[in-house]
Formats: C-alpha cells, sequence, structure tokens
C-alpha cells in the first residue's frame, strides 16, 4: 500500500482508530492530515484502551515513524500530556514523532472565545477545544504555527495582534484581558524546547518515503459528513475531513494516493447539533448507546444514535472515491430483532434524489425505511466472512451492492482480532 487513506463515511466516531491500527502493521510512516485533539482514536493494547487524541494510531505498533501534519492545529500541551501518557504505557514515542513547522497551533485565547461563542445561540456543539478558532485564524492568515515558536519577536506580536482584535470581539471573555505574547511565549517556553527535536518537514519526509517504495497511512479524524466544505454545513468541523483534504493536510500532491478506504458503523450516529435524518427516538437510540457505549471518546458525551443512512453513505462514497468500506460494530447489533436502513429521503411528501446540501432541507427530511431480520446470534468469534450468520451476511452484502463500493473489512469487536477480513 504506497499511500493509503483511512477517511469516517459517516459523522465520525465509525472507529477508525482500530482500522488504522490494524493498517500499521503494515505501514511504515503513518501520518495524521487534519482536525486537533477532538479526535479520540480508541485503539486496544493489552487489554486497555488507549485513546489517542493527536499523535496518530500508528504509535501502537513498534518501529513505526508517526507524523502530524500541516493541516493539523496542534495545542502543546495537550500534546505533550499525551505523548507523556504513552510513554508511561512503555511506548517508545518521541525518537518516532514528527510535527510539521507548518501545523498551526492552538492557544489560550483561542478556547477562551470558542467557549464564548458556544454558550449563545447558533451553538455548534463543539468539544470546546479552540480548535474551531483556531482554524479561523488559519484561514484569516492570523494564525501561529509551530515554526513561529522559534521566532519569538514574531510570535509575541502576532499574539498581541490577535488579543487586540478578540477583546473587541469578545468583551465578555474576561481573561483575555490578562494575556500577552509575551506573557504566553514565556509560558510555552518548557513546551517549545521540549517540542524541537520533533519539529520537521513533513512533507519532504513523506515524498522520500514514497520515493524510496515505502508505504504511507494517512489518517484523518473526524468524518466526511462534518467535512468543512461537504459536511452537514455549519454543522460541521473546521477543516477537510474527507478524503481530498489528506494530501493536503502532509504536503503531497493527490496523485500520490492510490487507495481509499471508508470506515462506517453498522449503524449510525452523530455528536454535536445538526441534522440526523435517521436518528432514533430516545428510547431506541438509548437501548443501542448502551449496547455500543456510544459516549465520546474525547468529552464523554453521549453520541446520538441511529439506523444507517443508505443516502449519507452513498454521499461519502462518491465525495472521497472510495475503493473500498470498513464496517464496524456489527456486533452491537446482534441483539436487535429488526434492523433498519433508511433507503431514501422524502421532502413534503417529495422523494428527494441525492444527499442535500442544505442543512435545512436535510432537517426536513423524512427517511425512507427498510427493515430487515436481525440474526439475534453473536457475531464476535467470526474471523471468516462463511462463519458470520447468514441475515448478517445478506444485511452487509445489500449494504455493499446499494453503495456501489465492496465491503473488505467487518469489526466484530473492539480488540484488535476481532474482525472479518473478506
Amino acid at each position: 500500500m504506497p499511500c493509503t487513506v483511512v477517511v469516517g463515511a459517516q459523522w465520525g466516531d465509525e472507529g477508525k482508530g482500530k482500522i488504522v491500527d490494524a493498517l500499521s502493521a503494515a505501514a511504515d510512516v503513518v501520518a495524521r492530515y487534519q482536525g486537533g485533539p477532538n479526535a479520540g482514536h480508541s485503539v486496544i493494547r493489552g487489554g486497555t484502551t488507549v485513546v489517542l487524541h493527536l499523535v496518530p494510531s500508528g504509535v501502537m505498533h513498534e518501529g513505526r515513524r508517526c507524523l502530524i501534519g500541516n493541516g493539523v492545529v496542534v495545542d502543546l500541551p495537550r500534546l505533550r500530556e499525551e505523548v507523556g501518557r504513552l510513554e508511561a504505557l512503555g511506548l517508545d514515542v518521541r525518537p518516532r514523532l514528527g510535527v510539521s513547522a507548518g501545523a498551526h497551533l492552538i492557544l489560550p485565547y483561542h478556547r477562551s472565545v470558542e467557549a464564548c461563542a458556544e454558550s449563545g445561540p447558533g451553538a455548534i456543539g463543539t468539544t470546546g477545544r479552540g480548535i474551531g478558532f483556531a482554524y479561523r485564524d488559519k484561514a484569516a492568515r492570523t494564525g501561529l504555527r509551530v515554526a513561529d515558536l522559534f521566532e519569538p519577536e514574531r510570535f509575541v506580536t502576532g499574539v498581541d495582534r490577535n488579543l487586540e482584535r478578540l477583546r473587541r470581539e469578545f468583551p465578555e471573555a474576561g481573561d483575555l484581558a490578562a494575556m500577552s505574547g509575551a506573557a504566553l511565549l514565556a509560558g510555552m517556553r518548557g513546551d517549545a524546547e521540549w517540542l524541537e527535536p520533533m519539529v520537521c518537514d513533513v512533507s519532504a519526509e513523506l515524498y522520500a518515503t514514497l520515493r524510496a517504495g515505502r508505504s504511507v497511512l494517512l489518517e484523518g479524524a473526524q468524518g466526511t459528513l462534518l467535512d468543512l466544505d461537504h459536511g452537514t454545513y455549519p454543522y460541521v468541523t473546521s477543516s477537510a475531513a474527507s478524503a481530498a483534504g489528506a494530501p493536503l493536510g502532509v504536503g503531497l500532491g493527490p496523485r500520490v494516493v492510490d487507495r481509499v478506504i471508508g470506515v462506517t458503523k453498522a449503524y449510525a450516529t452523530r455528536v454535536g447539533n445538526g441534522p440526523f435524518p435517521s436518528e432514533m427516538p430516545e428510547g431506541e437510540s438509548a437501548h443501542l448507546r448502551e449496547a455500543g457505549e456510544e459516549y465520546g471518546a474525547t468529552t464523554g458525551r453521549p453520541r446520538r444514535c441511529g439506523w444507517l443512512d443508505l443516502p449519507a453513505l452513498r454521499y461519502a462514497a462518491r465525495v472521497n472515491g472510495l475503493d473500498e468500506l470498513v464496517v464496524t460494530k456489527l456486533d452491537v447489533l446482534d441483539g436487535f430483532e429488526e434492523i433498519r436502513v433508511a433507503t431514501g429521503y422524502e421532502v413534503d411528501g417529495r422523494p428527494v434524489e441525492d444527499f442535500p446540501a442544505a442543512a435545512g432541507t436535510l432537517e426536513r427530511c423524512r427517511p425512507v425505511w427498510r427493515a430487515f431480520p436481525g440474526w439475534l446470534a453473536p457475531t464476535t468469534a467470526a474471523r471468516r466472512w462463511s462463519e458470520l450468520p447468514a441475515k448478517a451476511r445478506a444485511y452487509l452484502e445489500w449494504v455493499e451492492g446499494e453503495c456501489g463500493v465492496p465491503i473488505t473489512t467487518v469489526s466484530v469487536g473492539a480488540a484488535r482480532e476481532a474482525e472479518v477480513r473478506r
């Protein structure tokens, strides 16, 4: 796999961490291409769940080089804390970790103003990590990058300029008054010294890796339906979570990507506000939430739960150019007598052909359902396609046919080995 991209095909939380962990065994370099510490990639190691927020999931495999690309926003104290936790588990992290000099920084004032923005009308339902405002500064060309940490005068000037603007825009953010560029730089000096040996040119390193015939795995956060351009705007993340964002977020040309793997749950979940056409009534949702342990790995928030949404999945397949699908959490449906799928939408009684671009239209969509009989049998021990219950295979084969993308792997549990490969 010279250059493979793993992308979420829903609203995030599809189980990409486990899939990247498995694929990393055959990769030489694993690179994260977008998002920030709002990611919560859960990987099982020795029976213990390890949640990764910024460090690529390939870190769990000895000898794998792990890179954080220019498309990621980095909260430096959180990164240092995460690396410390991983090293306490016995993992050799710092010699294998590289961070792009072009990655933008999440600074304390980003968290402060995001808390204000999310406390009033029009809240998106973010994780409150300051990520959206770091990306806002990036787009406005006022952001500070990793490289700026090592140019003190530039850093101080940039921070002071941003603080002056934000104090006018968010007068209710009282803690901005005590911040200054000089104070932030002094407070980050130790973290900057810790980071400096890991700062690198991610683009050049990946290019050299591919030129040498070695393999690269590009890992994203969130999912297609949270993509800034192609998601359920404005209820989206602040970066390109779809596959097109992968080469952009690590500094490579699009033609280096030769395989795009989409990850979808056997049902659907969403965190935060925004339209969710296949959402279950709360009674059903609570049952599925408990069965699937559907709580945010980063925030602990309960996820909204629903049935699989085929219009959304077909849309994700098109937007990403998916070559194959991985279906996760099939085992969560083992105890359901009936399984439903949204096969299409109607608005005001009229069919909707494609996944709507407008959030207002999507909110008015009513799903057209198809029901499948549940298999009511455990799938967790299955390791071959033939070992899955016949009704489970029928469900998966129908989904595969309807979305036009082959299903190559089915996850039937949280452990590394709990998967069925075709």
